[in-house]
């Protein structure tokens, strides 16, 4: 094997290894509709409760460095919306709750509908503009049953 030859296959690694991570952040925000439906007990998670219209339950840990941020904009977001509750699992003394839910990164956020049915997964950190256009999405289906 060749200097050039080295090189090239050094080349080729590093464009695959930018290519996987660019698509891996990419889909990480990306909503997730596509998920077994299942119905939350917020007593579980030791919540007293739901909101009325929907809740943002975000689960993270203490070590999680990106998880205040999304925790403030998930209370900026349930404060500005009447019905609209954020609740905050830390999982680091509850891999129970991290095994049920299959939480692999935190944050991970799900929303949540009226019921406490799982209508949206977000892996990472979630946009403001694409949590608000799931809540909009939840109360026209809402409005529309």
């Amino acid at each position: 094997m060749n200097l050039v030859t080295a090189l090239i296959a050094i080349t080729a690694l590093l464009a695959v290894t930018v290519a996987v991570g660019v698509w891996l952040r990419w889909s990480q925000s990306r909503p997730q509709r596509h998920i077994p439906h299942e119905v939350v007990e917020p007593q579980r998670l030791g919540a007293d409760g739901l909101g009325e219209v929907a809740t943002l339950l975000q689960f993270s840990t203490e070590m999680c460095a990106r998880c205040p941020g999304v925790h403030r904009t998930l209370s900026s977001i349930a404060d500005g919306r009447d019905g609209v509750r954020h609740l905050d699992v830390d999982l680091t003394h509850r891999p129970d709750i991290a095994k049920h839910f299959h939480i692999l990164q935190t944050p991970t956020t799900l929303v949540l509908d009226r019921d406490g049915v799982v209508q949206t997964r977000f892996g990472g950190t979630p946009s403001r503009d694409v949590l608000e256009l799931e809540l909009n999405r939840l109360l026209a289906e809402d409005a529309n049953v």
